[in-house]
């Protein structure tokens, strides 16, 4: 790579062009500019004031755009938008991009997805700092920062190494304190609701993934022909993987599919046919934690070439009606960068209405990165009718149950998994098929009056004479 990575971007040196040292703010920091002023306000202050986020300027996740990306949502026919979605450039320090989807389901999906959002990557950045600061106190300073460059291969490859292991590491504290502090959140009942997480950090030439659940990240890449291919960089955890189906049963938890779907295997309660969890790692869902169901990431990493372009992220109402190859080709044709996700999400809906025109629409969130950093100008945008001002508009209709209070959200459908057959049912959605029952006679059920396969099948009943097992 010609360059010697820091574990952390925000390293505690960073080498100048006359070999003078001048020291950089720590990721535990974040500069805030206003004016002629900057003001420096700790990352646990951040955390206490959330509800703040959206005023940082590189930070977007509503629909629109950034310097090297763009995001676009739209919300299904099943009630609240339950997918979230992030990217967050210059995230710890310049060349560092945070990006993420995050795809909820159960009663509160929705509003674990936004928590989750909110809150991992600050718990990323946290641990990193904590990281790099424990080192640099027992080793001292061995490396340049990252936009530095270095001489020495021996250097390089060693600081490759420890980058992707602290990394790594990050990832693993960050999505076990972020499971934790939802178990214990006063007001979130997350025990059987939960979210999905794919996410990526790219630091300079590197990327690094961590993912639980079924949303997906791709990437789009030359071959030796110059032709463009799909890269698929996370793995679908489903409970018919055989590690995960082999853990699950470990734990006492039951892997099987109903009859009426058998092409999707889900997660069960050992002594109830509840709540079906059509994946293996979530985010919340503690009634299935005891039995298999875990949120420790798939953590992977990846080194760029010049032959890598860009990355999507998305939920799986995208990835249920499009292929990989599919969103490669539709984002690389599209006239306008800024207008990538946007089309990519519109594309999925069409393919809804043709290959299922009896169900109701998923939700689908998409996150487009860039890795040259060149998005098209505004007026180019606006000639497509995506400017940035409409792009945030439509999001007016999603941000109305964005409050984690929930106060003006209505609750919804738990998340689609995997498309199923639209046998008996005549197309119609009305109120009572907005997806969910919750008349006390019969429960809550979440495949009544639905043509797709969900999340969750049902919520588990608990009384004093359930054998725990």
């Amino acid at each position: 790579m010609g360059c010697c990575v820091s574990t952390s971007s925000q390293s505690s040196c960073s080498s100048m062009s006359n070999g003078d040292i001048v020291s950089r703010p720590s990721c535990f920091e974040i500069i805030m500019c206003g004016g002629q002023k900057k003001t420096r306000r700790m990352l646990s202050d951040h955390v206490s004031g959330l509800q703040h986020m959206s005023s940082i300027p590189s930070r977007i996740s509503t629909n629109g755009k950034s310097r090297s990306s763009c995001i676009f949502t739209q919300q299904g026919r099943k009630g609240v938008n339950q997918d979230a979605m992030l990217v967050w450039e210059d995230f710890m320090a310049e060349d560092v991009t945070f990006c993420g989807v995050f795809d909820g389901h159960g009663p509160q999906g929705h509003l674990v997805a936004r928590k989750v959002r909110d809150t991992l990557p600050l718990k990323l950045c946290s641990f990193l700092d904590s990281y790099e600061s424990k080192k640099n106190k027992s080793t001292g300073p061995t490396c340049c920062s990252l936009n530095s460059r270095s001489d020495g291969a021996d250097c390089e490859v060693g600081t490759e190494d420890k980058a992707a292991s602290s990394w790594r590491d990050a990832f693993l504290k960050s999505y076990k304190s972020m499971d934790k502090e939802l178990r214990s959140h006063p007001s979130l009942d997350c025990f059987c609701s939960g979210s999905t997480a794919v996410t990526i950090v790219k630091q300079g030439s590197n990327l690094f993934m961590g993912s639980i659940g079924d949303s997906r990240a791709i990437m789009a890449s030359n071959d030796s022909n110059d032709s463009l291919v799909a890269i698929q960089l996370t793995v679908d955890l489903k409970p018919d993987l055989p590690r995960e189906a082999e853990r699950i049963k470990r734990c006492k938890g039951r892997v099987f599919a109903l009859q009426d779907e058998p092409e999707v295997s889900r997660v069960w309660l050992p002594y109830d046919d509840a709540p079906g969890l059509a994946m293996a790692r979530a985010f919340g869902d503690f009634c299935l934690k005891e039995y298999g169901v875990i949120s420790i990431p798939e953590f992977s990493h990846r080194v760029l070439t010049e032959r890598d372009k860009f990355i999507v992220l998305a939920s799986d109402g995208v990835w249920d009606v499009l292929s990989n190859e599919e969103v490669i080709a539709i984002v690389s044709s599209v006239p306008a960068r800024s207008s990538a996700a946007r089309t990519l999400v519109e594309s999925a809906a069409r393919e809804w209405k043709t290959k299922y025109p009896t169900s109701r629409m998923d939700d689908c969130a998409v996150v487009c990165l860039f890795f040259d950093g060149k998005m098209d100008s505004e007026s180019d945008c606006e000639e497509q009718g995506f400017s940035s001002a409409t792009l945030q508009s439509n999001q007016s209709g999603n941000a109305a149950g964005e409050s984690d209070d929930g106060q003006n959200s209505e609750p919804s459908l738990q998340r689609n998994f995997t498309v199923r057959s639209s046998e008996g049912n005549n197309g119609k959605v009305g109120d009572e098929e907005a997806g969910v029952v919750v008349a006390e006679d019969h429960g809550w059920s979440g495949l009544e009056g639905v043509t797709r396969v969900n999340s969750l099948v049902q919520l588990p009943r608990f009384s004093e004479e359930t054998p725990r097992a």
